[in-house]
């Protein structure tokens, strides 16, 4: 029942919970579809039929992961510029560069929530994200790729990461996350392997669950979503990778320490240090909608 008490309000945000929060201490937040339209009005647009994601200069921004259309307000979008949530590849390249492009970005995931019951049932759009500079979160991508191609052994194989249960546990007893499976993406390698009897038989598909603080960014305060438009538009920063990072507190009176707070003191390993490619997104992987 204390689990229960601590769970926070899907209408506010304590002020409290951003001013003590420190670089990094961001792993998951969840917001409305039509907050994050308000506060990052530059990034995601409405345009007719289309709601379009417009990525940022220099890696900026988010990677979107969707399966083409978004349901806001009871009306369908079609989604522009995404990450399909599922994707083939075939070759080591294809493999490493999908890495670093979903590693790259922080991930934003839509799903609908839908509380009460018979008249009173209503439906809204929320959008998960996930920072993949905090050093948790991106083990648990970074591990889960790498075990399974060490227990595989040239074969096909296919991998899914899963959000479903972390963002279950975030809203409250009642609720009803539809169409969960929207909060996940997986991909599946195809080697050339002439017997691939583990992929034949099922033997070498492989899930991750992923888990981590989930934090609220819901609110109606005026004051308050400017708070999390400056905290968004930080966390959506091309990566700044520096020589030493700081580990300040995020502040809603300091614009110094608002530039700090996504500047993740990551673990020393190379594939972490080393510079990401600035390459375009492998072909297949990326879809986009023209206007």
């Amino acid at each position: 029942m204390a689990a229960e008490g601590a769970r926070p309000s899907l209408t506010s945000i304590s002020s409290g919970e951003l001013r003590s929060l420190w670089t990094c201490d961001c792993e998951l937040a969840v917001l409305p579809l039509r907050q994050l339209l308000l506060l990052q009005a530059e990034a995601f647009r409405l345009r007719g039929p289309l709601l379009l994601h417009l990525p940022g200069p220099h890696r900026g921004g988010f990677n979107v992961f969707g399966h083409g259309v978004v349901r806001l307000d009871g009306r369908l979008y079609r989604l522009g510029n995404y990450i399909k949530r599922f994707v083939e590849l075939t070759s080591h390249r294809d493999y490493k560069d999908y890495r670093e492009t979903v590693l790259s970005r922080p991930m934003l995931f839509f799903t609908g929530v839908r509380t009460g019951a018979g008249p009173s049932c209503q439906e809204k759009t929320y959008v998960l994200l996930v920072n993949t500079r905090h050093p948790k979160i991106r083990r648990q991508i970074e591990q889960g790729m790498d075990q399974v191609i060490s227990s595989v052994f040239g074969e096909s194989y296919s991998l899914r990461f899963d959000f479903q249960q972390v963002v279950k546990s975030f809203f409250p007893p009642g609720s009803e996350v539809v169409n969960g499976e929207d909060l996940s993406f997986a991909y599946e390698f195809k080697s050339d392997a002439l017997f691939d009897f583990f992929y034949w038989f099922g033997l070498s598909k492989s899930t991750v669950e992923v888990h981590g603080k989930v934090l609220n960014l819901s609110t109606t305060s005026s004051a308050k979503k400017e708070t999390i438009k400056l905290f968004l538009e930080k966390m959506s920063e091309p990566l700044d990778r520096r020589t030493s990072f700081s580990d300040r507190k995020f502040s809603v009176t300091s614009r110094g320490s608002i530039d700090d707070v996504f500047n993740c003191n990551l673990s020393p390993r190379s594939s972490l240090t080393d510079p990401l490619l600035t390459g375009l997104p492998i072909p297949g992987v990326m879809e986009s909608e023209e206007s």
